[in-house]
């Protein structure tokens, strides 16, 4: 497979000096197109700064990182935001919907950025959200659904604009068990369609979804292996 990512020997160091905090001490990791992979460390470990690395929200104190093919650790500001808005899907454990839009307003919201047209958007959200179960929720505001409701819905604003890569930070913090369960499947089906999905979690049971899993410990990988008790999507 091709490696969609690359980062090399990246550091992120906050109050440099005699306080200085490593949250990442020499980190290095590929990502292959495709791949479905579940970064798990506890609170503190160096999880999210690594995903705010992955995900362009953070750029590193030194080190390299490549995502298809491109120097993102030398973009300006700017640069950094399209790569965001047209390659990476995020979906956070908050969920991070606007509470004054319904649910298709919250979709489309991405979607201006694109240049789209008004029509375009309508129906890629009307797509989007009859994917994860909630055409019947496209004008309900995100205090009339529940949580496992929202996420979804966040779920489709992830996906409208067929990103490459999902990046998906504790998506089922949130959530009852059952609500848990239906977005690890909504996960599971985007990667059995192509989609790179990287994960962020500090929950070994979610973790064993992936195919991959990369343990990180004070800001360090302390193992990377392939799961042995993957088993692929299939539908039912």
């Amino acid at each position: 497979m091709e490696k969609l990512i690359e980062i090399k020997d990246v550091y992120k160091i906050y109050s440099p000096g005699e306080n200085e905090v490593r949250a990442l001490d020499g980190v290095s990791l590929d990502i292959c197109t495709g791949e479905f992979v579940a970064i798990i460390g506890q609170s503190g470990s160096g999880k999210s700064t690594l995903m705010n690395m992955l995900g362009c929200l953070d750029v590193p104190t030194s080190g390299d990182y490549h995502l298809a093919g491109q120097d993102v650790s030398k973009l300006t500001d700017d640069e950094l935001s399209d790569i965001r808005n047209e390659q990476i899907g995020f979906i956070f454990q908050g969920f991070n919907l606007i509470p004054s839009l319904d649910a298709m307003e919250n979709v489309e919201l991405p979607l201006i950025y694109r240049g789209l047209s008004k029509d375009e958007r309508h129906k890629i959200s009307k797509d989007s959200l009859d994917r994860v179960g909630l055409n019947n929720r496209a004008h309900h505001k995100p205090s009339q659904m529940s949580g496992g409701q929202q996420q979804r819905v966040a779920i489709a604003r992830a996906i409208a604009a067929r990103p490459p890569i999902i990046l998906a930070d504790e998506p089922t913090g949130n959530l009852d068990s059952k609500s848990g369960t239906d977005v690890m499947r909504i996960l599971r089906q985007l990667h059995s369609e192509g989609r790179t999905v990287i994960l962020i979690t500090h929950d070994n049971h979610i973790a064993e979804t992936a195919e991959r899993i990369v343990r990180i410990s004070d800001g360090k990988i302390c193992e990377d292996y392939k799961n042995p008790a993957y088993v692929p999507y299939t539908e039912n």
